[in-house]
Parts: C-alpha cells; sequence; structure tokens
C-alpha cells in the first residue's frame, strides 16, 4: 500500500524512517471498512502492530487536520502488559506522531508516579501505560480521561495471562462508552473474544496469517546437546555468528544468573534482564545493548515483548519456551521490519520431543543440527580475520614506517602469526561439545545387544557398589561420553566412583561406589534442568538381581540403601534387553 494513503504528517515519518511499504497488519487496518470503527486484531509480534495502531488512531486523533490541538487530558490511552513494552510503543508513537506536535507520557511500574502526576499535569495527547500503574492514578485523580476518543489494549492475551483481567475490565468501564476500541492480540483465546462481546461495538476483525509478516524473516534451528553442555553450547552458537547483538532466553532467574556469569567470565559483554532488576536497572541493561557495550542479553520471559533492537541478530533459547506462543514471541525480538534474523533452540536429549511439539504448534519448520564445534569456529575465525575491514584502509605514513622498522627486526611470517596470535586473544576461546546426533525417528531404537559400558576413568574393582538407573536408554541415543559428566555433576562424584554402565532400550543402570551412594543419590535427586529422573535399580539387568548383581570383583548388598530422598524410595520399573542379556 502506497504509504501517502495515510496521513500527510505519519506518511512523511514513514518515509524518514525508511519506509519503502507498509506491513500485512498495516495496510489492513487502513482499509476503508476498517475506517472509525472498533478493531480485533491478531497478529504475530514482529508484524509491525505498534505502527500499525498509530496509523489507525489518526484519523480519529487528528481528522483533517496536520497537527494536534493544544495539550490538555489524553485524547488516546494505550495499555501494554510490561514496562519494557509500554516504553517502547512510546518510542514508536514519538517518532511516528513527531510532525503532529503530539506530547506523550508513559506511565509504569517502577518508575517515579509523583514525575508521572507532573507530566500528566502540563497537558498529554496520548498515555501509554502498564494496567496496575494506569489503574493507580485514575482512582487518585491524577488521571483525567473524560476527552478520550481511542483506547488501545496491546498484547491482550498477554495482559490476561498475567493476571491484569480486573485492570482492564476496570479501565474499560471507566472510558467514555463512545470511544473508539482497538484490542491487539496475537492470538485469541476465549476470554479474549468474551471481552470483545462485551466492550466492543460491532469490531472488524482482521487476522493476519502466520509467516505472512513478522517470522518470514526468521531462521530456526533446534541444536542437539548433550544435557550438561547448555553453557558450551550457547558459547559455540555465540561465538560463530558474532551478531551485533543477541539475546539468551532462560526459564529462571537463577539460570539467568549462572548463564551470564560464566558468559562474562570467558570474556562475553554480557548484561541481564529479570524481574528482580529495578526499572532503572533494566533500562541500563537496554541501552548498553543499544549502544554497543554489551552485545549479549541472558534474560528471562520478561524481555520476550516490547523489546526492539534494531541490530539483534540472534535468539537463543538456552531453556525451552513453556509453549508456542512464548516461542514466537521470543523468537519476535529478532527478524522485525524486514531484518533477516536467527532464531536457536538448544534441545537436549530428552527435551526432543517437547521441542517437536512447540515447533509443530508454531507452525515452524526447524534445521536441527548439532552445535558449531570448535574446529568450525576457529575457521570462521580465519575467515572473518581475512576479510577485516582493517586491511582494506590505506595506511599512514607513520604506519608504513613503523611497518618498515617491523620487517627489518622480524620475517614477515612471525609479524602475521603475531597478528593472529592477538587477533584470537580478543576472542572468548570455543568449547568442545558432544553431539548426542538423535536418529532421524525417536521412537526407534538401535538394534543389537544392550551394552556393557564404562567411562575412560574406571571404578575401583573389589569393592561393594549400588545399582542405579535412569530414564533415558537407546531411544534416547544415550552414551558414555555424555552420561559421564552428567552423572558426576548430578551426583557430585569423580568418575573413579562410577562402574559399570549398561544401555537399554528405555533405560540405562550403572554402578556406584556404596562408599558415596546415599551422597549421590541426595545429590542427584534434583533434576538441574536436564528432566533425567535417577533412582535406585534392582540389579544390573532385567532380571530383577539384587542390586550390585553378582559381578565378579563386587560384593553384593542385600538391600537398598536407605535414608535417601522420596524420589528414591519408589521402585523402578524393570525392563528386559532387546536381545540377549549382556554377559
Amino acid at each position: 500500500m502506497p504509504l501517502s494513503t495515510t496521513s500527510a504528517p505519519l506518511a512523511a515519518a514513514l518515509s524518514d524512517r525508511g519506509y519503502a511499504e507498509l506491513t500485512d497488519v498495516q495496510s489492513a487496518v487502513l482499509k476503508p471498512e476498517a475506517a472509525g470503527r472498533d478493531l480485533l486484531v491478531s497478529a504475530q509480534t514482529g508484524s509491525g502492530k505498534t505502527v500499525a495502531y498509530g496509523l489507525a488512531l489518526a484519523p480519529t486523533l487528528l481528522g483533517d487536520a496536520d497537527t494536534l490541538p493544544e495539550a490538555g487530558d489524553p485524547m488516546a490511552l494505550i495499555v501494554a502488559p510490561t514496562r519494557e513494552l509500554a516504553m517502547q510503543v512510546t518510542n514508536e508513537l514519538t517518532w511516528l506522531y513527531a510532525k503532529t506536535g503530539a506530547k506523550l507520557a508513559t506511565l509504569v511500574g517502577g518508575m517515579d508516579p509523583r514525575a508521572e502526576r507532573r507530566r500528566l499535569a502540563q497537558g498529554v495527547h496520548i498515555v501509554v501505560g502498564t494496567p496496575g500503574r494506569l489503574r493507580d492514578h485514575l482512582t487518585r485523580g491524577a488521571l483525567q480521561i473524560g476527552n478520550l476518543t481511542a483506547l488501545v489494549l496491546d498484547e491482550a492475551d498477554e495482559m490476561l495471562n498475567l493476571g491484569f483481567r480486573e485492570d482492564l475490565e476496570f479501565l474499560l468501564q471507566a472510558t467514555p462508552a463512545s470511544r473508539r476500541t482497538l484490542l491487539f492480540s496475537a492470538t485469541l483465546p476465549k476470554p479474549i473474544i468474551q471481552m470483545t462481546k462485551r466492550y466492543q461495538q460491532n469490531a472488524l476483525r482482521i487476522e493476519v496469517a502466520r509467516g505472512e509478516t513478522g517470522h518470514a524473516d526468521i531462521e530456526y534451528r533446534a541444536v542437539r546437546i548433550a544435557p550438561n553442555e547448555v553453557e558450551h553450547a550457547v558459547t559455540n552458537i555465540l561465538r560463530q555468528a558474532e551478531a551485533p547483538s543477541a539475546i539468551v532466553f532462560c526459564n529462571t532467574r537463577e539460570t539467568v544468573r549462572q548463564l551470564s556469569s560464566g558468559l562474562i567470565e570467558r570474556g562475553f559483554a554480557a548484561v541481564t534482564l529479570s524481574g528482580e532488576l529495578g526499572q532503572s536497572e533494566r533500562n541500563q541493561a537496554i541501552q548498553a545493548l543499544r549502544d554497543g557495550r554489551a552485545r549479549v542479553c541472558v534474560a528471562t520471559d520478561v524481555a520476550a515483548r516490547g523489546l526492539d533492537l534494531p541490530s539483534l541478530g540472534l535468539v537463543v533459547h538456552a531453556d525451552l519456551p513453556s509453549d508456542a506462543e512464548t516461542l514466537q514471541h521470543r523468537s519476535g525480538r529478532t527478524g522485525r521490519a524486514g531484518r533477516k534474523g536467527v532464531s536457536v533452540l538448544l534441545v537436549p536429549i530428552s527435551r526432543r520431543r517437547k521441542a517437536e511439539r512447540l515447533l509443530a504448534e508454531a507452525r515452524i519448520n526447524a534445521n536441527w543440527g548439532a552445535a558449531p564445534s570448535a574446529e568450525e569456529i576457529r575457521a570462521a575465525d580465519d575467515a572473518r580475520l581475512l576479510a577485516d575491514p582493517a586491511f582494506a584502509q590505506e595506511p599512514s605514513e607513520e604506519d608504513v614506517a613503523t611497518a618498515s622498522r617491523l620487517l627489518a627486526a622480524h620475517s614477515p611470517e612471525v609479524l602475521a602469526a603475531t597478528l593472529v596470535r592477538q587477533w584470537r586473544a580478543r576472542l572468548p576461546s570455543p568449547e568442545d561439545v558432544f553431539d548426542p546426533n538423535f536418529g532421524p525417528d525417536p521412537k526407534a531404537g538401535r538394534p543389537g545387544r544392550d551394552r556393557d559400558e564404562r567411562g575412560p576413568a574406571k571404578h575401583q574393582r573389589g569393592g561393594p557398589s549400588v545399582w542405579f538407573r535412569m530414564d533415558v536408554g537407546r531411544r534416547n541415543n544415550a552414551d558414555p561420553k555424555w552420561l559421564l559428566p552428567l552423572l558426576c555433576r548430578r551426583g557430585k562424584i569423580t568418575r573413579q566412583e562410577i562402574g559399570a554402565i549398561k544401555i537399554f532400550d528405555r533405560e540405562t543402570k550403572f554402578e556406584i561406589s556404596e562408599s558415596v551412594a546415599k551422597r549421590f543419590a541426595a545429590s542427584a535427586e534434583h533434576s538441574d534442568g536436564d528432566d533425567i529422573t535417577i533412582s535406585y535399580a534392582d540389579g544390573p539387568g532385567g532380571g530383577g538381581s539384587a542390586p550390585g548383581g553378582a559381578r565378579k570383583g563386587f560384593k553384593t548388598k542385600g538391600k537398598r540403601a536407605q535414608g535417601a530422598g522420596s524420589a528414591f524410595r519408589d521402585k523402578p520399573r524393570r525392563e528386559k534387553p532387546r536381545a540377549a542379556r549382556a554377559s
């Protein structure tokens, strides 16, 4: 749609911003049948919804004029679920309405309410805020809405998910009945439809199909990882991409702290975003990303909505999102406004089914593969060094003189090697990662006998041992290469205290030295995010023998160890090997 079909000052702002054409949702709200009506709009994140309702509001606020009247009580009220999204909306509308003389105010939790009241008293045209803070200003009389002509609910589904329904209904009931109501939502669950019927009049429903905008410019990748190698995989993905800025999403604040600390120790310029930070700290983190002082943001889902960084080229899901909608909102931080982006899901063996379900529900086709290897990253580093723009710059006379003295003192090979060494020294070192290499069908196990396998460091023979089991096996591509580090980390033991490892179709059984078995059981009870259950086993095979079995050189225990956590008291399911029992 030509930009000239919008109001003249907004069309000029779009042109100055570099818009060549409107997105689907922006075009849809400007169609003749949408003029002046209540709208119920469903479109994915990153599709340009903020500009869309900014354009849709223009006829209501401006009429035929090019500038707004003198500021007083607000003419439009925009409600957003989070502080970050509200501030982002204000930024977008500020440039869009810059030529109209619009005055905007942002009312959000975590900011000084007295400063907000002073801003309102000075007169505003458009107010953007979060539900709780808007309600607070309304009940205290600081926010006057008698002249309100338009109300926008942005990310309405998220506001309901966050428990703002009561605040939303308060706002809807308090605003003038003659207002125009625009409701924007990524999804349209039943509560949204009910709210529409109750508070909107003859609303025009606009749906922008998935994939037509917003996510068309995002490349999705699913990366196989061993459960104990999340940090290593994140390191290598960030190193390979070398994106101007990236976001790594975690599910908990504690994981954010741990992962960000690890990345900073490796030399990444990283900041964090989570609900425990104050608004000032959040603003500082976002500004550090915008001005290039930080290149990586480790965040909880608080950053999944409303954060718009022009340079953001990579999103990494260190923890799988809870649902398909969260996957889309997280990924939608990149690939915005026609820019390309990459979204990477880290998938431990035990989470493959969930990852496949999330991708299917979101209608996303992801490319599955391994995490970048250290060799691949070093090769990419060499290519980037050879293509460094510094080599294309014309040297100054002083540079040439210094280079001549260096060549007189050292050979070209030594100088080049020194340059390479200094280049690599400023980069975080890549990590060695293991590829679990899921088979083409996770339901199909590999044929053959059950294996009696050991790690590189063998358990001392002759001492008593206890058998344990874990609920991953051949179908999950269980392999001692990643099982051994996982057991050491979960159980806080050394490899010397692990005996035989027997991998069955659906489970794995392994020996732990009796001297550390109780301590191992107590520590291994906590999953540590790998979603693998560890419990006591009846014996090494599927025949129900006593713990420890009757292997030569090992004493057997007559009963299971006592005193462990409740997770280890339930008797595990027995399973026969697919082929003959391992000898």
